[in-house]
């Protein structure tokens, strides 16, 4: 195992780790401005199945012990969702950050979490399975959608009904400070309401009950991304926080590196783009990257460069979009911020390869029907 850390003098901490054979565990830092004593807020990015990377990046950046339990004292960490599929053990990592929140509500602080797109994905395969979900637009379920990104059998069988309960009283919005929370970089959300405790409300209204079409509603919008991209990304993050509150949007699901057009092992902190109004903080965790703890408020040790002359993948991520796609281990290309294309229905489902993972960088989640927007009313 190869260890090294960063100081800055600006205050940014870098600590990595790396096991042979293991993606490369990143603990960020920025030296807070609050009053001595007072707890810091950090937040965490999507984990999926990640249970020792997690729990190694947590240990480097002061919030556990080895053994699992809270070692943060009156820090504050939020988890932004998608803690399940595309790795060994999403129901462990369910587990850690439901133990770590009990033990660090004893210390004085809080670990809070949001639900991720692949939450829903996994209490729709739960609750409804292959049943199909009304639609114009060809066969759904949340069967052929938790298969063809990412599902695991293995969280499926240890899934609880304890798990169940927890996971559908989690918000999928907070504002935290100056920081809005949330998974997906998509104003979708305010299709469910005008602020964040009717949102939040309405959302677990849906999945307290059997309405399968709300249902693959609530998976369908929380799947599009990139609506602060493009020239128009900084004026769409001002309005949403302008409607929600906050000075900034923090948000997973999008992975760093795929805007970026770089490798996921290039990425070694938080995206700061739209005119600093937006944090990225998906690092691509399951297909190599760094697991993120970042420290808010967060300011980069260097200015980043312009959207306009951010050099752009050739192929853009496939997005996690619900279903239909005829080539599962390919990409459904995103042309801009503001339209998904939709590759055609396939009778035939079948689970991404590793190889397609590490090539693409991000599996395929396929839009319910074209012309989908990432940045609806």
């Amino acid at each position: 195992m190869v260890t090294f850390g960063i100081r800055w003098p600006s205050g940014l901490a870098i600590t990595a780790r790396r096991r042979r054979g293991s993606p490369i565990v990143v603990a960020v830092q920025q030296d807070s401005p609050e009053a001595d004593g007072a707890g810091a807020t950090y937040v965490v990015g999507d984990v999926h199945g990640h249970r020792d990377e997690l729990l190694d990046a947590l240990r480097e950046a002061g919030l556990a012990t080895a053994d699992g339990e809270w070692a943060g004292g009156s820090d504050h960490l939020w988890f932004l969702g998608d803690f399940v599929d595309r790795g060994p053990d999403g129901i462990g990592v369910i587990d850690l950050v439901r133990s770590l929140s009990d033990s660090a509500a004893a210390a004085g602080g809080r670990v809070e979490t949001l639900l991720g797109n692949h939450e829903i994905l996994l209490l729709g395969m739960h609750r409804f399975g292959d049943e199909e979900v009304p639609s114009d637009f060809g066969p759904r379920s949340f069967a052929r959608s938790w298969q063809m990104n990412g599902g695991k059998g293995t969280d499926q069988e240890a899934l609880t009904p304890a798990h169940v309960e927890w996971l559908v009283s989690r918000p999928v919005l907070a504002l935290v400070g100056d920081h809005l929370l949330m998974h997906s970089d998509t104003t979708e959300y305010l299709g469910w309401g005008v602020d964040i405790p009717t949102i939040n409300t309405a959302v677990e209204g849906i999945l307290r009950s059997d309405d399968i079409s709300q249902w693959w509603e609530v998976w369908r919008r929380m799947t599009t991304r990139y609506a602060f991209r493009g020239p128009d990304g900084e004026q769409v993050a001002h309005a949403l926080l302008a409607a929600l509150g906050g000075e900034q949007i923090v948000h997973g699901h999008s992975v760093i590196a795929d805007q970026l057009g770089i490798l996921p092992t290039e990425v070694d902190g938080p995206l700061r783009y739209a005119g600093g109004k937006v944090l990225g903080i998906d690092a691509g965790l399951f297909v190599g990257g760094p697991c993120l703890v970042v420290r808010l408020p967060w300011e980069s040790a260097t200015e980043e460069p312009d959207e306009a002359d951010r050099p752009v993948s050739p192929v853009e991520p496939s997005s996690d979009e619900p279903a239909a796609a005829d080539e599962p281990d390919e990409a459904v290309e995103v042309v801009d911020a503001e339209e998904v294309v939709e590759a055609e229905d396939s009778a035939e489902v079948e689970e991404p390869t590793e190889a397609a993972e590490s090539a693409e960088s991000s599996v395929i989640d396929e839009p319910e029907k074209p012309g989908t927007s990432a940045t609806a009313d």
